[in-house]
């Protein structure tokens, strides 16, 4: 599934962002990639122990953790601390499948990479390029989002970032290990909870609402790992 969560950050979070992001120091990208994705990352990204990196992906987990969007498309069950990029220049990120199993800084946790994620921290205008084009099975999916705008994606995917012609482009980036690991499963779940959300707002009859909530929750505890 492939999904959006508009305003994540709001543009006053993201102003506030920017400004440190700006201030911080940056180093090449391709020191913290893998044998394969080093021949094809060409960025600019935080140390994983950055003091600005660990500090705003801290409330970026934590305004997540109070977004019912994000809860009920990834249902998680650990996160992997955000971490942020820079592209400008003929920046790119070539054609590349996130690792499997990541293990997190400072605790060094393992966590599942279910579920990929990117947040945008620049306007689509202010660079030209940089689209994340992800591989699924409806063909490739160009994303260039507002700033503040999250898209998440299978971290199964082929995905890869199209060189900045013009500008800068800056996000952060993270992987969820999900309370569901198969992609459909959550698909399904999503669609479904998004559904009696909808019920309820238009005050339909209390009792289907309660009977979906119940087939809702039948699925997840045939599907959770927890």
């Amino acid at each position: 599934m492939l999904l959006v969560v508009e305003g994540a950050l709001s543009k006053i979070e993201v102003k506030q962002f920017r400004l440190q992001l700006a201030e911080a120091d940056w180093e090449e990208g391709a020191s913290s990639a893998g044998e394969l994705a080093k021949e094809v990352k060409l960025n600019q990204q935080f140390s994983d122990h950055h003091e600005t990196g660990v500090r705003l992906g801290n409330l970026i987990v934590s305004k997540l953790s109070q977004n019912p969007q994000f809860i009920s498309a990834a249902l998680p069950k650990k996160i992997y601390p955000p971490k942020f990029n820079r592209y400008a220049a003929g920046g790119r990120y070539g054609v590349h499948v996130d690792s499997a199993v990541l293990q997190a800084p400072g605790t060094g946790e393992y966590v599942r990479s279910d579920i990929s994620a990117t947040l945008f921290l620049s306007e689509p205008d202010e660079y030209q390029g940089g689209e994340l084009v992800i591989e699924g099975s409806f063909g490739a999916q160009p994303v260039k989002l507002c700033a503040g705008d999250l898209v998440l994606y299978p971290a199964s995917s082929l995905h890869q970032v199209q060189p900045v012609e013009e500008g800068e482009r800056v996000s952060s980036f993270f992987w969820v290990q999900s309370m569901v690991r198969d992609d459909g499963a959550r698909e399904l779940l999503y669609e479904l909870d998004q559904s009696i959300q909808m019920l309820r707002t238009e005050n339909s009859q209390q009792t289907e609402i309660v009977r979906l909530s119940g087939i809702y929750h039948n699925l997840l505890r045939r599907w959770i790992d927890v």
